[in-house]
């Protein structure tokens, strides 16, 4: 008696036949070997050689198929059932999906296209992938999401793999299912003569080819079609050779299902890539901003705008979209997500693709790539009680640095040559300018692990003179005997955030000092904040050990914080048809 039907679906080249001789191995299974072809055969009209017989030999009525002979009685307690998924047709009864235990073989295009290629005309549809999509997608509507299994670790490493595959399928595995003799198979379909001749060879999983012969260019667009198919099967495919990190859970779980805009379309969120081509990734060669979403409203929308053009300029970008067009992606992915508040924007424009890898703009040649990455994100500090920093190594880009030029000297008594440096001579040289909002972050990244490993939420950053700059994420201030001092924006990006606050200072009538400031003055500041579009105002209770004030949010903090809320209620860029 049949306890349970085990359906396998596949397109064709891809060891299915030897995956049933592995099953019929078993002395608890019982295997058949394409029940639905005949029916396929029929409805399809296709033209087989062994058409007639096929017809003759097998049921070709799905639907008995399925309720008389798939789920039918039998001797044994399960019943393997090798399908191929073409053969899948809308007139086959729901049941089909509904009943048994179900799991997908999938093939890399790459392994499969050419052998495919020498025995059927090779198109999208009959290489299958769309259709295992199909059948992944309807399985787990119908709370019955299968196993997958990948043929190249099947091939690698078969016993891993079929272990795995009976705790999926929920029976116990056998090792008789490594094993079998070679030579034609009572199970074999009537279609073996022309389908089996190699597998019959086999008496086991064969080795996958380690390195192919060179791939062929006339079957490139099919792959192109393919890949993503078998790609998204492969992200929910149990792995042996690479196995998965466990899936991390996220800071806000909503955002598991955010819309991206890249280039010029939305994207989910897996699917929000950029070219291996793109400048940010051959080069980090890309501008940002950070846009916070309050009511309905995109804060500072206009100074972050200018803030974009102008990097981009300073980086020589061409064809770069116009402030308008980046307003309607900005908008077009806020609306999509329903983000209207309590939300971020990562907005990033890189030089784009290039035509082939490299380092020079010269290559960039497709025009510039934006990204919208709208993320539920509150503040990222904690505002409340405050947070701790400690003073990074690692010091902030200058914008200059100093060439000196030397003088050769020789000594008139002893003939010797010296070098000697003349320091009246130097002149100016352009550094990476901290002023350029660019995403090369690797000085500020630097400093974060310093953080990072002193258990601090952030880091300060000296300038190359030993002052305080800024810290690896946000500007900085400080409060002594009620005047507010932040550094010369010389070596640090002037925020929009800061010039915000620096306003909002003014407006409380409260004293503002733009100046050098060392790092013993914010050791010893009556309060600390840090200044950002992530983070907000964000207080500051101890630096490096040293308790800042009496450890608490100061009232000056505080003042501004209040200040600073009030205006993000009433201020910014409206979101189109927003209510």
């Amino acid at each position: 008696m049949v306890e349970e039907v085990i359906h396998s679906w596949s397109a064709p080249r891809s060891l299915s036949t030897s995956l049933i001789y592995s099953f019929a191995q078993r002395d608890d299974t019982e295997v058949l070997d394409e029940p639905l072809y005949a029916h396929y055969v029929s409805v399809t009209r296709a033209d087989r050689p062994y058409r007639e017989e096929l017809l003759s030999k097998m049921e070709s009525d799905g639907n008995k198929v399925v309720n008389n002979i798939l789920h039918g009685p039998g001797e044994k307690k399960y019943r393997f059932c090798k399908h191929i998924v073409k053969q899948r047709l809308p007139s086959l009864s729901d049941e089909l999906m509904k009943k048994g235990k179900h799991f997908i073989l999938i093939r890399n295009p790459l392994d499969s296209l050419e052998s495919f290629d020498k025995v059927l005309p090779l198109s999208l549809h009959e290489l299958g992938l769309a259709d295992l999509v199909s059948v992944y997608s309807e399985l787990c509507a119908v709370g019955n999401p299968p196993a997958i299994i990948d043929a190249s670790e099947l091939q690698e490493d078969p016993e891993t793999v079929l272990r795995g595959l009976c705790e999926d399928l929920d029976i116990p595995f056998q090792a008789s299912m490594l094993k079998w003799e070679a030579g034609p198979k009572s199970v074999d379909g009537i279609w073996a003569p022309w389908w089996y001749k190699s597998v019959h060879k086999s008496t086991g999983f064969s080795h996958a080819v380690k390195y192919r012969p060179p791939f062929p260019p006339s079957l490139y667009d099919v792959l192109e079609q393919s890949l993503p198919f078998y790609s998204m099967l492969k992200t929910h495919a149990r792995r042996t050779k690479f196995p998965r990190l466990p899936k991390p859970s996220l800071p806000v779980p909503s955002n598991e299902k955010i819309l991206v805009w890249v280039g010029d379309e939305i994207l989910t969120r897996d699917m929000a890539t950029v070219s291996v081509f793109d400048s940010v990734v051959q080069g980090g060669d890309s501008v940002w901003e950070g846009l916070r979403i309050y009511k309905g409203k995109v804060f500072k929308l206009e100074e972050h705008l200018d803030r974009l053009f102008d990097s981009a300029k300073a980086l020589a970008f061409n064809n770069v979209p116009t402030q308008d067009e980046v307003k309607e992606a900005i908008f077009k992915t806020l609306i999509m997500n329903g983000m209207f508040d309590n939300a971020h924007i990562r907005l990033s424009l890189t030089r784009g693709k290039k035509v082939t890898s490299g380092m020079s703009p010269g290559f960039n040649l497709y025009g510039c790539t934006l990204i919208v990455l709208a993320e539920w994100k509150p503040p990222v500090y904690d505002n409340t009680k405050g947070i701790t920093l400690v003073t990074a190594t690692t010091r902030r880009n200058s914008p200059n640095v100093r060439h000196t030029s030397s003088t050769k000297y020789v000594c008139p008594l002893c003939n010797v040559s010296y070098l000697i440096s003349d320091f009246s001579c130097s002149r100016p040289c352009q550094n990476l300018d901290s002023k350029i909002h660019h995403n090369n972050l690797l000085n500020n990244i630097l400093a974060k692990i310093e953080g990072n490993n002193a258990n601090a939420d952030d880091a300060i950053m000296l300038d190359k003179d030993g002052y305080v700059s800024e810290t690896n994420a946000t500007n900085i201030f400080l409060v002594k005997k009620g005047i507010v001092m932040t550094p010369h924006a010389d070596y640090c990006l002037p925020g929009i955030t800061r010039a915000t606050v620096m306003d909002l200072v003014k407006k409380e009538n409260l004293v503002l000092e733009e100046r050098r400031i060392s790092l013993s003055e914010f050791h010893t500041a009556d309060e600390v904040w840090t200044t950002g579009t992530m983070g907000e105002l964000s207080p500051v209770t101890k630096i490096d050990g040293r308790v800042v004030g009496d450890g608490t949010v100061g009232p000056v903090t505080r003042r501004l914080q209040n200040s600073f809320q009030k205006l993000t209620e009433g201020l910014g860029v409206p979101i189109p048809d927003y209510h």
